[in-house]
């Protein structure tokens, strides 16, 4: 096995890029891709799913925290879809997020899980190895995936009004 200071050193690049590219996202104009907003509507409950069957086996207070944080984050993307700005340019669908709620969403999550990246690198990795144990962090990400399936929901919902309807001739 790798030392812990190697994989580190491997890791922080990709979890860097991948919060500068999550970042990006919320702030700049996107295309709206179909299949990219059902995807979340699968993923998000699915792994909600999963992580409250573990949940109830370690710790239900940690379900409890789950249970907890998915309607604040339903309610912040609701209030997100209702101030994204929508486009279309011919058959093409645009969308720019509300910025200040993505981020703030967002942020709260990467901050819970450098915390935790911190506790297990510098207590060691026997001293915090349940990650589903923490109300805290399934409260946080409670509201990421209410978040963002309220969030893509809400897509859908406005792809589904302003799409052409198609005719049978």
């Amino acid at each position: 096995m790798l030392p812990t200071p190697v994989v580190a050193a491997v890791l922080a690049p990709l979890v860097l890029w991948r919060m500068y590219s999550r970042i990006r996202r919320l702030t700049t104009r996107q295309r709206s891709k179909t299949w990219r907003h059902r995807t979340t509507l699968v993923f998000f409950p699915l792994l909600i799913v999963i992580l409250a069957v573990v949940s109830i086996k370690t710790n239900p207070f940690a379900l409890a925290g789950l249970a907890a944080g998915l309607p604040v984050g339903a309610v912040l993307g609701r209030i997100a879809i209702g101030k994204t700005r929508f486009e279309q340019v011919g058959a093409d669908f645009f969308f720019t997020p509300h910025a200040p709620i993505g981020l703030a969403v967002a942020l709260l999550f990467m901050g819970r899980m450098a915390w935790r990246a911190y506790e297990y690198y510098m207590l060691g990795s026997f001293a915090h190895h349940e990650f589903v144990s923490s109300p805290l962090t399934l409260v946080i990400f409670g509201v990421l995936a209410g978040y963002y399936t309220s969030f893509a929901f809400g897509l859908l919902s406005w792809r589904k009004r302003t799409a052409p309807a198609v005719t049978n001739p």
